[in-house]
């Protein structure tokens, strides 16, 4: 592969990561499923530190945009550019 298309490459899957991150988690396909383990522990502790209250059934849509949420109230995961 070319430098030029290893760099095209690289930018690709740089732009999907992007977009992918991007998408309303209501359009995910397995929104609707129970959030996964790892949502489940990391909203927990973004509740606990933001001293809100902690609802383990949401499903992966909604802890995600819970997430969202009280990272920006805590500070924490935020990108701070």
């Amino acid at each position: 592969m070319s430098q030029k298309e290893n760099a095209q490459s690289s930018h690709d899957e740089t732009h999907d990561e992007h977009s992918n991150a991007e998408k309303d988690p209501h359009d995910w396909t397995t929104g609707g499923e129970p959030m996964t383990g790892a949502q489940k522990s990391y909203l927990k502790t973004l509740s606990d530190e933001a001293g809100e209250e902690f609802d383990e059934n949401l499903n992966k849509a909604d802890a995600s945009l819970r997430i969202d949420e009280l990272q920006k109230k805590t500070g924490r995961g935020v990108d701070n550019k």
